[in-house]
């Protein structure tokens, strides 16, 4: 991993352990064993760094995601293997997905964050929607609206109440 890669990595973990206000490119340079201005010379402000952080957090989840199609040529449902990321992110890495958390600030993000958050919902819905319509659902879109809801929810609940059955309860 290069110290572009662990940097990401470092700020993904703070965000999603609480949210865009929880690193400092201090704690980050500290965390990864560089100087701060290292930090500045990949991401030169806070705003880069968060935008590139929620770009690569979307390529990531919709590449573990795969095709629709393909999912459903090895005879699965493609909204159970969606629901089973965001279990393992809940329940395997005890944190909230990224961009639910970012999204929740959106009003205090900057712009460059914003386009990247609003890309990973978009992304999501164009792929939930194909989903649903792969499964014969007559409004695919409304359907993927209600599954990306209940899964942040349900994820917000589980933290929030430091219990994960209310997520396993919630997509049962």
């Amino acid at each position: 991993m290069n110290k572009k890669e662990e940097l990401l990595k470092v700020a993904e973990d703070k965000v999603r352990q609480g949210g865009y206000s929880n690193f400092s490119f201090r704690e980050i340079a500290n965390d990864v064993g560089i100087k701060s201005a290292s930090v500045h010379y990949h991401f030169p402000t806070k705003a880069d760094l968060g935008a590139a952080l929620a770009h690569q957090y979307t390529d990531a989840f919709l590449a573990a995601l795969g095709s629709v199609d393909d999912i459903k040529a090895r005879g699965e449902n493609p909204i159970d293997v969606y629901t089973a990321i965001f279990r393992g992110a809940l329940i395997t890495d005890d944190k909230m997905c990224l961009c639910g958390l970012l999204g929740a600030q959106n009003e205090s993000l900057p712009e460059k964050v914003q386009v990247e958050v609003k890309r990973f919902f978009d992304k999501n819905l164009e792929w939930l929607s194909a989903a649903h319509a792969a499964n014969g659902e007559e409004n695919p879109a409304r359907a993927a609206i209600t599954t990306v809801s209940l899964l942040e929810g349900a994820m917000m609940i589980s933290k929030a109440l430091n219990d994960h059955s209310y997520f396993t309860l919630a997509t049962q």
